[in-house]
């Protein structure tokens, strides 16, 4: 990045979760495919990520989505979650966020009372459809990626809980889905640092113990974040996902909702056209519902469609100086958590 150039952000959030989209100023990246450019960023060049989502320009509970032109020829938009750790290929809130940006920013039509918006992601096509209002994105759809069950109660050594069982599961990127009572919490705002701490920590023995690689996406092959789930008397799943260096998702999270879907599916407690409300830590929720089945990779999955919010707040706009001392950013533990020394 040179000096001087200006980065333009939206600043939206979905359900809380804060998605910033950057709408303008950012370097070309590298690569001929969505997903190429995603491992440009992460194997080659992340010093946008890091001036995008570190201290001073940034914090601990956000992600910045990184607009670009679609490079196939069926998608309007395209673009790149970029969060404290690496690039991802997809989130289900941040995909809300981007389409109300486009929207309600004019740089995609609005066609009330419902537009449909066709994004190109690292992780595959997403179809998405806009409930349009006076303006205003009031309900976003997502028809997500194929979702699947790598592994079902899979058991996990720990120092700390002893054997828990863990579900792998891709919704978008590779969760590890975990039943919160293993680790003797409640999915609760004020058990949110211990829930965070416990996550990453299992993140990490995880990534010891299991290895994953996408059938079809090269370069996909971490588990990406442990999310932790209960069930609430109303039949909805509460949700807690743990991001690196230790936070929890304010929102249900989309792509986690989808990798639960999967395991439902894969157990033969979720039929095609039924649906889960996903819950997040503050009470905020997703639908979740199964529209249909395939195959992947040789695995059966299921197609996830998922309902939610975002809400465009504000705008700003960066100065890049290369003269900045903190121009690759910097990260401290009274805010990040003990984590953040594991931040590349």
């Amino acid at each position: 990045m040179g000096s001087g150039k200006h980065l333009e952000l939206l600043l939206v959030h979905c359900q809380g979760e804060l998605g910033h989209v950057l709408v303008g100023g950012a370097p070309e990246i590298p690569g001929a495919t969505m997903l190429d450019k995603m491992n440009h960023i992460n194997d080659v060049d992340d010093s946008l990520r890091r001036f995008v989502t570190f201290e001073p320009r940034a914090n601990a509970a956000m992600s910045v989505n990184l607009l670009v032109k679609p490079t196939r020829p069926d998608a309007d938009a395209g673009f790149i979650v970029l969060q404290a750790d690496r690039a991802h290929p997809m989130s289900g809130s941040n995909c809300i966020c981007v389409v109300t940006a486009l929207l309600e920013s004019g740089l995609v039509s609005m066609v009330e009372p419902e537009t449909t918006v066709r994004l190109d992601t690292p992780a595959g096509l997403i179809v998405a459809r806009a409930r349009c209002e006076n303006g205003h994105c009031i309900g976003v759809s997502l028809d997500n990626v194929a979702s699947f069950a790598e592994l079902l109660d899979h058991e996990i050594e720990t120092f700390e809980w002893g054997r828990i069982k863990v579900d792998i599961a891709f919704g978008g990127v590779y969760y590890a889905l975990v039943d919160v009572s293993q680790v003797g919490l409640t999915i609760a705002p004020e058990n949110a640092r211990g829930l965070a701490e416990a996550g990453i920590e299992l993140k990490r023995l995880i990534a010891e113990q299991v290895k994953v690689s996408h059938p079809t996406l090269p370069g996909v092959d971490e588990i990406a974040y442990v999310m932790f789930r209960s069930n609430e008397p109303d039949g909805a799943v509460r949700t807690c996902t743990t991001l690196q260096p230790g936070r929890v998702d304010r929102s249900p999270c989309g792509t986690g909702s989808s990798a639960n879907l999967a395991t439902l599916h894969a157990r033969g407690l979720l039929s095609v056209g039924e649906a889960r409300i996903s819950r997040s830590i503050i009470g905020r929720e997703f639908l979740a519902e199964a529209i249909g089945v395939t195959e992947i990779g040789g695995r059966r999955a299921v197609l996830p469609r998922l309902t939610g919010r975002g809400y465009v707040y504000g705008r700003t706009e960066l100065r890049v100086q290369n003269d900045d001392p903190f121009i690759t950013g910097f990260a401290l533990s009274d805010t990040w958590g003990p984590q953040v020394g594991l931040l590349k």
